[in-house]
């Protein structure tokens, strides 16, 4: 498990009520969005990412399609490094949702295609983060998130 308490972070968030709904500010789709608790999840590791990995916002890709076994399926959050090669794929859950094997299941379905050598699921309360080694076919869990 990786020590992030990404919670703590949502005072940093743009945020704005307007007719009833609040609002979160997308740095990456620069839109406004409403506020749905993984929606605030993946705003709040995006701004990790960006504040304190130091990751290149520009190189952040959200709810991307891919196509997994013949299923077109959207990932949450894809990174790609300086060579823009796939870096770090994210998975995020509301914070009620508990990070499980179904949970790991689905990020290394999503990954098939793309052999990401990251993979990081998230709750905003719970993070875990893994290296994949891709000719041993194994992964190891990593106790922070790689700098980019």
């Amino acid at each position: 498990m990786i020590d992030i308490d990404l919670l703590a972070r949502q005072q940093q968030l743009k945020v704005k009520s307007e007719e009833g709904n609040r609002y979160l500010f997308d740095p990456i789709r620069k839109k406004w969005l409403v506020i749905q608790p993984e929606e605030l999840v993946r705003q709040l590791i995006i701004l990790y990412l960006i504040e304190e990995k130091q990751y290149n916002k520009n190189r952040i890709n959200i709810e991307m399609g891919l196509q997994v076994n013949e299923l077109q399926k959207r990932c949450d959050i894809l990174v790609y490094d300086q060579n823009m090669d796939p870096f770090l794929l994210v998975e995020c859950k509301a914070p009620s949702v508990m990070i499980n094997q179904a949970t790991f299941r689905q990020i290394a379905n999503y990954n098939l295609p793309l052999k990401v050598p990251y993979l990081l699921v998230t709750n905003g309360r719970v993070s875990y983060c893994c290296r994949m080694d891709y000719e041993e076919e194994s992964y190891e869990f990593v106790k922070e998130v790689p700098g980019y």
